[in-house]
């Protein structure tokens, strides 16, 4: 080629075609992009594959309906949701297709800033994964997911067989499947968050958030809801078609209230128009206008249905209606109310309080106005007011260190349990008592303080006595001549102790009608009481302890009981005295205590018992107590003979009643001493790791009693004996004793000689002597590794009842009382309690001609067993052998139905009688659809 045309071409490849590809190369990425744009795919993409590999995806972006290429070829908006998944069987692919894929670890983002998104954008990813494949058609917008299907989009998850999504209308359908057998599989479930569905078919629209539900059945609370057709709302409200309301968990449950429409509020309410009751797929003629099951957690305000009855004696009734105010977070009242067709009614407030990890407590105020029989025949008509009041309040321990507040109260008139309680312990217990208390201690110091209110009162003789104030300030003992800084053995004056108890009590007795009345206070008894012990405590050999102590007590009170005898009506008359005045005692002693053992081992080793051990604990104590308090009594005449001499005298105390009693008036100048025992055996052991265990036959077995060096006669106490032993680890037993030392003559009064002595030996007359045994069998708690597993989980999340809910607890326990049927363990086949007392005390008659020796025998059971795994019979029952007559007795007759429960009661013995009938649901939703019968009968 000529050299001059080899230039040209030089010059027009430089001048002309470099600077043309240098353009092509800047230009490339503009014509990148809108090729991607008219083939609907991201410029990225192109620019992934120039600069890296292709790896496997893990999530495919979708465009909408409005980011696909229309139909003139023009671009639209790049902008798309996406749609994440876990599996994929496409698999890795190195062409360009018209899915834009993307790193499951990063998102890439188009290189296009500030790029609108489209109004029909999902807010959040959608993740969506298959057992079997998913098939994807590009063309059409959509892609199919088979064999247990999950697709996942913000809070909302939607299962099924298969699902099909339409990216043009944004709709996800979720269908079953059905096997080989026809039988349905693989249900689609939708979980909003709060609730689960499960249903034959859904269509769920992402863009708008609603569902169309077709055949479902969710849970809400303790209820289901089944529906031929719902409709889902973006707030997750549901309008159903065709529905059923039951708390039974079966996919045919036993029982439904049926509704054309209902309504659900989630952690609201759900609403319904009219309903009818069906049981077993049966209608029943029972029908409601509407319906309101409460959904929301926590405290509401609302009405409480009231409870339909028929009391022999009170008539039909209601009772239990009322209404529960919600007050905050601290406190809450309701208010319930009984009335009755003969004119009975009654009002019962109960307001609780409460202040997490401060106090918690409840208080409870009734009133009832009892009538019975025909007022027109007075002889057959009662009329009963009554009041009950109780109060609980405890006080976190943590709230103010060193110091509590508590209170226990139970109060009211004799006859409210008798004509308003049918709980049988409650009926059966003859008295109430109540204490308030407060107790104050300060760190670092050795003195505390307590007040405290306390009641008692006799349903029987109707007496009631109070405390108030009852106040005791105690110093702990105080070492004064201790060393402040210890070195060394410490000297024996060193270990002298000083302590101080006062105590401050008012008492007022009463019968209870006089309660409000000037009458109330003529008993009025109030006195103060102050001891000063010095002890001390001196090691004489390595078992050996000496005690010597020095007590002082003095009490003072405001007023004086003189009993002045009335011959004519041979009676009493009481006067009182008012002013200060003082009573004393003075004792002084010591004492010494040790422990002596005795050990048998066995020669043959392969023996089961291995050896028997004794162990002695004696104990020997001298005192002394001078007589200051003989002023404080009197002697009064008692009898009058048939020539109208006064024969018989008795001695009083100036502070008999009086809070805390009159001072010993002897003196006394003697030994104490007693002699405690305790007896062991070992033993072979399989289960041991060591082989062996200890057995103990005798917990403890012991003797006491007293010897007066100064007395003139008797100078010897009655031996006092006791013992205690628990068989296997099953059977409790205890036995207690009182010997007399003393013979008696031949009209039964004792006489100055021991019973040793003369011609038949006896170390004693036994005068009194009890005897109690007790034991509990049950079997074996089929689930009681599951209720240990779940008590330990709760203990571990820290959901262990406190504050408040310990209130909670306590109602329900009397809940349990008043109503056992209702609360029955049928995991555990059965269960046994026996327990078996023996009285004895011999004395001698009124006229003293003969000897009296009374036996009180008693023996009471209760347990309960099951017939079958859903039949169980619970007994309560006893036998007294002296009145030759069955206890009050209590048989309950339970039936689980599965979401219902059967209870029959009858109380077939004594004053009060009754036989009752409940069928209830077990939910506490619909605790008031109840079907009670119940018969009373009362011995007035």
């Amino acid at each position: 080629m000529d050299p001059l045309c080899k230039n040209n071409y030089k010059n027009i490849l430089r001048r002309v075609f470099l600077p043309l590809i240098l353009l092509l190369i800047l230009a490339s990425p503009l014509f990148i992009d809108a090729y991607a744009r008219a083939s609907a795919l991201p410029a990225h993409y192109f620019n992934k594959i120039f600069t890296d590999t292709v790896p496997k995806p893990h999530a495919v972006k979708f465009p909408s309906k409005d980011q696909w290429t229309d139909t003139s070829g023009k671009a639209k908006d790049t902008t798309r949701p996406v749609i994440k998944r876990e599996k994929d069987s496409i698999p890795p692919i190195n062409a360009v297709d018209s899915l834009t894929l993307r790193d499951s670890a990063s998102v890439v983002t188009d290189t296009i800033p500030n790029v609108k998104l489209s109004k029909d954008s999902l807010t959040a990813p959608v993740f969506y994964k298959a057992q079997d494949s998913i098939v994807m058609f590009v063309k059409k917008k959509e892609f199919r997911l088979y064999n247990k299907a999950d697709v996942k989009y913000g809070p909302t998850q939607l299962t099924g067989n298969t699902m099909d999504f339409n990216q043009q209308t944004g709709i996800l359908t979720s269908r079953m499947g059905v096997d080989t057998a026809g039988v349905p599989i693989d249900k689609a479930v939708l979980n909003d968050g709060t609730t689960s569905s499960d249903m034959d078919s859904v269509q769920y629209n992402f863009n708008s958030g609603k569902a169309m539900i077709y055949q479902t059945r969710a849970q809400y609370g303790e209820g289901f809801v089944s529906s031929v057709k719902v409709k889902k709302q973006p707030d997750n409200t549901v309008f159903g078609f065709r529905n059923g309301y039951t708390t039974c968990n079966l996919d045919t449950p036993h029982f439904a209230f049926r509704a054309r429409k209902i309504k659900v509020i989630p952690d609201k309410l759900i609403v319904s128009g009219p309903a009818n009751l069906e049981i077993e797929g049966i209608p029943t003629p029972l029908f409601i206008p509407f319906a309101i099951f409460p959904l929301s957690n926590g405290q509401r305000t609302g009405l409480l249905p009231p409870q339909y009855v028929v009391n022999q004696q009170k008539g039909i009734g209601l009772e239990n209606g009322g209404y529960y105010f919600g007050l905050g977070e601290y406190l809450d009242l309701t208010v319930r109310g009984d009335v009755y067709s003969y004119g009975s009614w009654g009002l019962t407030l109960s307001p609780t309080y409460r202040k997490r990890y401060k106090y918690n407590g409840g208080f409870n105020l009734a009133i009832a106005n009892t009538r019975s029989g025909d007022p027109e025949i007075k002889s057959e008509f009662t009329r009963s007011r009554d009041f009950r009041v109780t109060w609980s309040h405890s006080m976190d321990g943590k709230a103010r260190p060193g110091t509590n507040f508590g209170a226990s109260v139970n109060f009211g008139t004799t006859t409210y349990n008798q004509f308003n309680v049918t709980d049988a312990a409650t009926r059966l217990n003859n008295n109430m008592s109540s204490s308030i208390n407060y107790s104050k201690s300060w760190q670092g110091k050795p003195y505390n303080l307590t007040l405290a209110l306390n009641h008692s009162q006799n349903n029987l003789t109707r007496q009631v006595n109070v405390n108030f104030p009852d106040g005791s300030f105690n110093v702990n003992t105080l070492y004064p001549f201790q060393a402040k800084e210890m070195a060394g053995t410490p000297r024996w004056y060193e270990k002298i102790g000083v302590s101080y108890n006062a105590l401050l009590r008012n008492n007022i007795s009463f019968i209870d009608t006089t309660f409000g009345k000037p009458a109330m206070f003529d008993n009025l008894q109030a006195g103060m009481q102050h001891q000063i012990p010095i002890t001390l405590s001196i090691p004489m050999t390595k078992n050996i302890t000496l005690s010597p102590s020095i007590n002082y007590t003095e009490k003072w009170y405001i007023r004086q009981l003189r009993l002045k005898y009335n011959p004519e009506g041979e009676k009493y008359d009481t006067s009182y005295t008012d002013g200060f005045f003082r009573s004393s005692a003075m004792s002084t002693g010591a004492s010494l205590a040790t422990a002596i053992y005795g050990m048998y081992s066995f020669r043959n080793k392969n023996s089961t018992v291995q050896a028997i051990r004794h162990v002695m604990r004696p104990n020997l104590g001298i005192s002394y107590s001078p007589d200051l308090a003989s002023k404080d009594y009197y002697m009064e005449p008692s009898h009058v003979d048939s020539a109208g001499n006064l024969d018989r005298y008795q001695r009083f105390s100036y502070y008999d009643g009086a809070p805390f009693g009159p001072s010993a008036s002897q003196t006394f100048a003697g030994l104490t001493f007693g002699l405690d025992n305790n007896l062991e055996m070992k033993v072979r052991s399989k289960k041991d790791t060591s082989g062996f265990r200890k057995i103990k036959i005798l917990d403890g077995f012991g003797v006491s009693s007293s010897y007066n060096l100064v007395a003139d006669s008797f100078k010897l106490s009655p031996f006092s004996l006791n013992a205690r032993t628990n068989l296997f680890d099953k059977v409790n037993i205890s036995f207690g004793g009182t010997l007399d030392p003393y013979q008696l003559d031949s009209v039964g009064i004792r006489k100055d000689k021991y019973t040793w002595q003369g011609g038949n030996f006896s170390v004693g007359r036994l005068t009194q002597a009890n005897i109690a045994i007790s034991t509990s069998f049950q079997s074996q708690d089929k689930k009681s590794k599951e209720k240990e597993a779940k008590k330990k989980e709760e203990e571990e999340n820290g959901d262990v009842p406190l504050d408040a809910a310990l209130e909670e607890k306590r109602r329900q326990m009397e809940m349990m009382r008043s109503n056992p049927g209702d609360y029955v363990d049928f995991d555990i086949p059965w269960r046994l309690d026996l327990s078996y007392s023996l009285n004895y005390t011999r004395g001698r008659t009124i006229d003293r001609l003969r000897d009296t020796t009374i036996f009180q025998q008693f023996l009471g059971f209760n347990g309960d067993f099951s017939l079958t795994p859903k039949w169980k019979i619970i007994v309560s029952s006893g036998f007294d052998f002296r009145l030759k007559q069955i206890s009050y007795t209590n048989l309950t007759i339970s039936r689980d139905l599965h979401c219902w429960q059967m209870s029959i009661n009858l109380v077939p013995f004594g004053s009060y009688r009754q036989f009752s009938i409940t069928i209830n649901p077990k939910a506490g939703i619909l605790r008031d659809l109840r079907v009670n019968r119940t018969r009373q009968f009362f011995d007035l």
